[in-house]
């Protein structure tokens, strides 16, 4: 037998042993959490601790001005509502992510 004919057998075991692996060990094999997934994870919980006072301190506001009859009622509507999205996002991206089979 060749050198390039052992070297090809040595290399389709270890991707053979390396697939039953995976297949009889599926825990393993995904136990990796993505980088991605990771940082998207710290970024939305960084954003979600901010938008919080400033969602808080800015419905207060609005509210106290349409009250006050200085501002229409829409503003303080549509920030009600824009809080809803940003504080619902992950619910909604589930919900879509769902929609398509993903």
């Amino acid at each position: 037998m060749s050198r390039v004919a052992s070297i090809l057998n040595t290399r389709t075991a270890i991707a053979v042993v390396l697939l039953s692996a995976s297949i009889v060990f599926p825990d393993v094999v995904m136990a990796q959490a993505s980088p991605f997934l990771t940082g998207a994870t710290a970024l939305q919980t960084n954003v979600l601790a901010w938008a919080t006072p400033i969602a808080i301190i800015l419905v207060m506001v609005l509210g106290f001005m349409a009250m006050t009859n200085r501002i229409s009622w829409g503003w303080p509507i549509a920030a009600i509502i824009g809080i809803a999205i940003i504080f619902g996002a992950p619910q909604i991206v589930a919900w879509i992510r769902g929609m398509f089979g993903v």
